[in-house]
């Protein structure tokens, strides 16, 4: 298993990396595929999101572990351009797990605002 730690640091280097891509920061559209997503705006990268999503579903429905990983490495990627484009951090996510953990997810589901 991965040292949370590492995946943490590794999550942060990344995050990191799409924060200077962002055009506004000198990322190029014509060199950079980040660049080019969040110059578009979030329909380019949302898009990308829900079709990440729909193969990640596919291959888990075949079972195929392989293409599992690599769709869910594709998916968590566009969501990390979706959370640059936003100003937030995959730290951000990383707390509210961590705030999660242990609860129940019914739980945690009814303390949500209706």
């Amino acid at each position: 298993m991965t040292d949370p730690v590492s995946t943490g640091d590794l999550l942060a280097r990344l995050a990191d990396t799409l924060a200077m891509r962002r055009p506004d920061r000198g990322g190029d559209p014509q060199t950079s595929y980040v660049a080019k997503l969040l110059s578009k705006g979030p329909d380019a990268f949302l898009k990308k999101i829900g079709e990440e999503a729909t193969e990640l579903v596919m291959a888990a429905k075949d079972g195929q572990a392989e293409r599992i990983v690599s769709e869910t490495a594709d998916l968590w990627f566009h969501c990390l351009v979706a959370l640059t484009h936003y100003n937030l951090r995959p730290e951000d996510v990383l707390a509210e797990l961590a705030r999660r953990e242990g609860l129940s997810g019914l739980e945690e589901k009814a303390r949500r605002p209706a």
